[in-house]
């Protein structure tokens, strides 16, 4: 049976149906793994999409991308640093 949701390809492939069934009715989805590596899952229909962050660019780093750069990377890194 499914251990911490996941299963191996052999586990499913002996039951798919079960398998397909406790997928759709589980919270998360049922991870597929080949050989110790995750290939696959199966998620149920009504699980709600996952929230992606928003990256944004901080105001000192736009401000340094903006600049020209020079060819010396030690002076420029410590131009980001600061006094960190």
């Amino acid at each position: 049976m499914a251990r911490k949701g996941s299963i191996t390809i052999k586990e499913l492939h002996a039951r798919t149906g079960a398998y397909v069934r406790q997928a759709g009715r589980a919270r998360a989805p049922l991870r597929v793994t080949d050989r110790g590596k995750v290939v696959a899952a199966l998620v149920p229909l009504n699980l709600p999409p996952t929230r992606r962050r928003r990256r944004t660019i901080l105001r000192e780093y736009a401000a340094f991308l903006a600049r020209r750069q020079s060819s010396d990377v030690v002076r420029d890194l410590d131009a980001v640093r600061r006094d960190r």
